[in-house]
This record gives C-alpha cells, structure tokens and sequence, in this order.
C-alpha cells in the first residue's frame, strides 16, 4: 500500500502564469515497503549516513556487509518501510526516510525483539501476540521538516490495522554527548507525567548510571519523543546505555487505544471505541 504526499520544494516563487519546470515542481514523496535486497540496502545506507556519520554510532555489521551501509542480525526478519522522492527525469527515487518494523512472528524467528537486548521485558509476555516493535528510524537532514515523519506514521498505523496489532514498543535514544545529564534530566521530568503503569515496567540491562548524573537540568524531548508522548504512549522505565551509539534509550509503548481523537482520525480514519476495537 502506498501513500503521496506533496511537500513544498525549496524556497523559491514564479509568476503565476509561469510553468514551472521539472526541476522546480514540489518534490513528490511516496511511503512503501520494501519487497527486494537492493531496497532494503537503500534504507541502511540512509542509517549509516544518519547513525554513523552525522551521529558517529560505531556500528557493528555482520561479516561480508559492504562498506556505508548499517546492518544487523535483526534486518532479515524485519519489514522495512521507505520514504522515497519519486524519480524524475533529472533524478532517481532517493529514500529520505525509513522505519523498520520487527512482528511478532518476525520475533519468534529472531529469537527475540531488539529491545530484549536492551531491557528486561517479561511484563510484557501476556501483550507479545499483538505487539510489533519500531526500530532504526531515521530521516534524511535534508527532509527533516516534519512532513516526511507524518507519512511514515500514517503508513505504519495502516500497517498495524491490517495486521490486527494492538501494541508498538521502540526506543527513544537521547543524546550522550553531555555525558548524559539532558538524558537523566528528562527521564526525571517523564516519569513524573508519562510513566506506565508497574505492571507494564521493563529494566535496563545496561542502565544508565544516573545516581552520578545531574536530574534537575530544564531540557525538552527531542521532537520524535514529543511527537510519541502526544500519541499517547507511555515511558516504560529508566533508560538503558547504548556504548555503541552513546546513546541513553528510553523504553517507550504506544497502545492504538490510548491515541486521542484527533491521532486516531488522522492516522487510522476511526475514533473512540471504533478505533479501539479495529487494533492496529
């Protein structure tokens, strides 16, 4: 299933009667999921401009993985949503966006989700069956505008619907840069407001060592944390330590149930109890 959004081109204006040419039209964006190797190759190579060269992870990809691109044991097993431009005649299609999604079938055949590595899940065994998790999301720094985000959650929410999932888990990762004060800082803020209840709390395998961190620092979620909180989810527990990407993960869970109105007709077309029962 596809979905195209038109999303401005770049600041530029031309007499109304003008007829723009190719180059200077609205760039035209497309959401699919990837059926072949060289598809799913386009969505790492975005990951490792994103997550080693502008964020300077230390990726580590299995043997025999060419050169730029961000790969795992988990790839195989995941379906991989893209958000691509449409190809021109000045240009081929580019992915400006991806999201990976790990099913519970595609976990069993894993042995496990990812965030199993990062977190004790067990609280969540009974939820398994219906839930699906995010993984690796990232956007192009060129299309970070906020229209590209919207159509890759629009293309996941028909997804879950189709598939009858109830539950999505992710991580949030916030910057380590600071040594991790912003990152204690914000989990003390969130579990004041956004916490789970205890019957849903993961722990971290690695946990961030936040009694040798300052809490008290004024700081905002990174706009994709604040864009999940406003959906509804929910802050699992404390964040683990990612040496790796130096990154602290913040366990998160958004439950299609809990989307409020204006999200659920936006993103799934039903409200209420509707939504609700049509799982996503």
């Amino acid at each position: 299933m596809e979905t195209t959004l038109i999303l401005p081109a770049a600041a530029t204006t031309a007499p109304h009667d003008a007829v723009p040419s190719e180059r200077e039209r609205p760039a035209r964006l497309e959401a699919v999921w990837a059926r072949y190797e060289d598809e799913v190759e386009q969505a790492q190579r975005l990951r490792h401009q994103v997550f080693a060269k502008e964020m300077g992870a230390r990726l580590r990809p299995p043997a025999g993985t060419p050169e730029g691109v961000d790969a795992d044991l988990f790839d195989r097993y995941c379906e991989h949503l893209l958000v691509r431009t449409q190809a021109t005649v000045d240009a081929p299609a580019q992915v400006v966006g991806t999201y990976r999604v790990l099913t519970p079938e595609g976990a069993r055949m894993a042995g496990g989700f990812y965030s199993d590595l990062e977190f004790d899940l067990v609280r969540l065994r009974p939820m398994r069956a219906r839930m699906a998790e995010l993984g690796r999301s990232c956007i192009d720094s060129r299309w970070r505008s906020g229209g590209v985000i919207l159509l890759l959650w629009s293309a996941l929410a028909a997804f879950m619907q189709r598939n009858g999932f109830e539950t999505v888990i992710g991580c949030g990762s916030l910057s380590m840069r600071d040594g991790g004060h912003a990152a204690a800082s914000l989990w003390e803020q969130l579990r004041r407001t956004h916490l789970a209840p205890v019957d849903m709390q993961v722990r971290p395998r690695l946990p961030l060592p936040l009694a040798s961190l300052r809490a008290g620092l004024s700081v905002e979620a990174p706009p994709l944390i604040r864009g999940y909180l406003r959906c509804g989810a929910r802050v699992l527990g404390a964040p683990a330590w990612d040496p790796d990407f130096n990154t602290a993960d913040l366990p998160l869970m958004l439950r299609l149930q809990d989307l409020p109105d204006s999200y659920r007709r936006h993103f799934t077309g039903t409200t209420g109890a509707t939504g609700a029962t049509g799982a996503a």
